[in-house]
């Protein structure tokens, strides 16, 4: 019976989900930024050293860093001063250059793209000489002129874990929008994915610790499809409406899985499902997907898990700053 009510809610779901589409047209089909970052062109043509500079479409952080590392330090100032667009959100330049190529956008901005509804990412903590990095993925509505609340996790976040922790609030991919299709597919979250290996990967080439993701609502999509790419040491997954995955080994990662949701959170009565590329899987906290599950029932709502005093943000600090399990 309770399987017959999963199928029979799902089915509803997807005759809404796909009856549903033309209305929510306005709503829904988010389109991310295309092109190159504005200066790219320009970037592209510079032959002032004698050499190329890494082309940041395809040249990987591992090999942007190798290229910042031969460059003395009037050098770097020049690119940052001539091409800030591109310095601020290439992954693999240093942190400090991004951080003063960022400088318009406010304090320790990582990245900042203002084109569409805008993506940034902003540091809590010392990154450049964090002994534990982590990195708050949040879930839909969430861009560059909605990430407040995004930010304050994450100093709350870097706060509990302590100074030796660093926290990158990371609204590094375009979100779902209100609610339409986007929101139960993982036509977003894809391209999120990509993004997100590539910050790890900027991470690593910057010879700074393997982070520990934390993964809200609709970023716990993200954060499944990506896990397999990344270098994380833990996956946290909080209100998730499923990963994309049947199980943690699914996720074809050695990192930790940990999942929380709490009573009062009404993705519960999202059905844990996928048909035909709608919903998105188990339940990260059913017993069968073996992820190692944190109480939450002092969260008050979906938007509650990183709020001071609740259960899960002691438990977030601990997992951020590498405590053992």
């Amino acid at each position: 019976m309770r399987r017959f009510r999963t199928l029979l809610t799902t089915a509803v779901l997807t005759t809404l989900l796909v009856g549903g589409a033309a209305g929510w047209a306005s709503a829904g089909g988010e389109s991310a930024p295309s092109g190159p970052l504005p200066g790219t062109a320009a970037w592209r043509a510079d032959d002032t050293l004698g050499r190329p500079l890494p082309d940041p479409v395809t040249a990987t952080p591992s090999e942007v860093a190798a290229f910042f590392a031969t460059l003395t330090g009037p050098e770097r100032q020049r690119l940052v001063a001539a091409y800030p667009a591109v310095v601020g959100n290439l992954d693999g330049v240093p942190v400090a250059l991004r951080y003063r190529a960022n400088a318009a956008a406010g304090d320790r901005v990582l990245a900042y793209d203002p084109r569409g509804r805008g993506r940034i990412a902003q540091v809590a903590g010392d990154l450049e000489h964090a002994t534990h990095v982590a990195v708050i993925v949040p879930g839909s509505d969430v861009d560059a002129g909605r990430f407040a609340r995004t930010a304050r996790w994450a100093a709350d976040l870097q706060k509990a874990a302590g100074d030796d922790t660093a926290v990158i609030a990371w609204a590094g991919y375009t979100t779902p929008s209100g609610i339409g299709p986007d929101l139960a597919t993982g036509r977003l979250a894809g391209p999120g994915a990509a993004r997100l290996v590539r910050l790890t990967d900027g991470l690593d080439a910057a010879g700074l610790p393997d982070p520990a993701l934390f993964c809200h609502s609709y970023g716990s999509v993200v954060c499944g499809l990506a896990a397999r790419a990344t270098d994380a040491r833990d996956v946290v997954v909080a209100g998730s409406p499923g990963m994309r995955a049947d199980d943690a080994g699914d996720l074809g990662t050695h990192a930790r899985v940990w999942a929380t949701r709490s009573p009062h959170d009404w993705i519960g009565r999202v059905p844990h499902v996928e048909v035909l590329g709608l919903g998105h899987g188990t339940d990260p906290t059913e017993p069968g997907f073996g992820a190692r599950v944190l109480p939450a029932g002092d969260v008050a709502a979906h938007d509650g898990y990183f709020s001071p005093g609740t259960s899960t943000l002691a438990a977030f600090a601990g997992i951020a700053a590498g405590e053992p399990s």
